[in-house]
């Protein structure tokens, strides 16, 4: 996708937050405070969370704002620091790192050749779809076409975009991006993590 001159890419901010697992509910309380606290500015486009599978304590984070102007105003406002203040106790590290467009599945390097993007999106879309088809083709079969193309398309993509084409790039991170650097950085152009 081209964006015209004046106009710029929706920006991703990807927070990873490692929690003390005692504090668990109130980490879960106060995240739900920071995706409010995000969507009351102008801008937020959206948030999600991945939580991690059982016995985990690695969340990720995920927020979207319309450019990198209002993405700042949130990420810098005292109302997103005082919220950052109030979450100190819950969290043992953070990590931070911004994103546009494919780079929120690809990384933060250089974008991987798009012959490597495909590769990479249909090792994640084959298995969900396989086993959509397997548990979900024949209850949803006698739907009309149009109703079956948007209710899968409807769960797929959420489980795709949020949670596999992420997790298959971070494992083949690597072959995507042989040069990049695999440094963790808790500071961003400026915008605390923790």
């Amino acid at each position: 996708m081209t964006f015209p001159p004046s106009a710029t890419p929706p920006v991703t901010l990807l927070v990873t937050r490692t929690i003390l697992p005692e504090r668990y509910d109130q980490f879960r309380t106060w995240m739900q405070e920071g995706e409010d606290l995000a969507a009351s500015f102008p801008g937020y486009l959206g948030s999600g969370v991945l939580a991690p599978p059982p016995g985990g304590n690695e969340f990720q984070m995920v927020y979207r704002f319309a450019d990198e102007r209002q993405l700042a105003a949130w990420a810098n406002s005292p109302e997103r620091q005082a919220w950052l203040r109030r979450g100190e106790g819950l969290v043992r590290t953070s990590r931070v790192r911004r994103a546009m467009g494919l780079e929120t599945w690809f990384g933060a390097g250089q974008r991987p050749p798009r012959w490597k993007q495909a590769i990479t999106i249909w090792i994640g879309y084959f298995p969900v779809s396989l086993i959509f088809a397997i548990f979900l083709a024949e209850p949803l079969g006698a739907l009309p076409l149009f109703w079956r193309v948007l209710v899968s398309t409807a769960l797929l993509t959420p489980v795709m975009v949020f949670g596999l084409i992420p997790l298959v790039s971070k494992v083949l991170r690597n072959w995507l991006d042989p040069e990049a650097s695999r440094a963790d950085s808790s500071e961003n152009n400026g915008i605390r993590a923790s």
